[in-house]
């Protein structure tokens, strides 16, 4: 992993003794709340490695459901998370996994409510820095510190160059473009960081495209 500056080693402001094993469980968090789109009625957490080994000295449970609930990682409600979560009504549930992972400190989510569910495995890589490595079964590497598109759609013809059209139209730069996909002709995954975030009628723009099943936007 090469660091662009020194406040990659430092990393972030934040509320906790670690930044790996604090902010990054924060950042990972607000992703899958991010990408699911509203406030989860519930939510289990499997903690793998160094996580689940030290994740209540270190705050990992209390700054993961933190993101959870799309705190900052320097906001001072974050040191009360848990409590918070159960005021709001979402049941949350810990698991210490023994299984061997390939990042010591990864973390998985499964969380959702009556109408749907949403399952992510993310990686916190040090500085406050993650990896979010897959995402309903798709595996995937989004960082979570640019703006981006994950679009799940048919594995047919043109469905990728659609999409590349669509932003060349609007002058949106891509910095890391991926598709995953688990069977050939099923359905795939496209991961898109882009420089700027994207505006809401351009996601429409997008979903409106042939073989487009649906369209999530994360913003920086």
């Amino acid at each position: 992993m090469k660091y662009r500056s020194v406040f990659d080693i430092i990393g972030p402001i934040m509320i906790g003794p670690s930044s790996s094993h604090t902010a990054g469980a924060v950042r990972i968090g607000k992703v899958a709340r991010n990408l699911f789109g509203r406030k989860p009625t519930w939510a289990d957490i499997f903690f793998y490695g160094s996580f689940a080994q030290t994740y209540k000295g270190h705050g990992t449970d209390v700054a993961i459901v933190g993101g959870l609930l799309n705190f900052d990682t320097f906001d001072e409600r974050m040191k009360t998370s848990l409590q918070i979560a159960k005021q709001e009504g979402i049941r949350i549930t810990f698991h210490e996994e023994e299984a061997i992972p390939p990042h010591p400190n990864t973390a998985k989510i499964r969380l959702g409510d009556e109408q749907g569910e949403l399952e992510l495995v993310g990686i916190s890589i040090g500085g406050g820095k993650i990896e979010i490595i897959e995402l309903n079964g798709f595996e995937l590497k989004l960082s979570g510190h640019h703006p981006a598109l994950l679009i799940m759609h048919n594995d047919r013809y043109g469905a990728i160059a659609g999409v590349a059209n669509v932003l060349a139209k609007y002058a949106i730069n891509i910095g890391h473009m991926e598709v995953s996909r688990k069977e050939k002709g099923k359905q795939a995954l496209m991961t898109i960081e882009v420089d700027q975030n994207i505006d809401d009628a351009i996601v429409e723009q997008l979903k409106a495209l042939p073989h487009i099943i649906d369209v999530t936007k994360i913003v920086e």
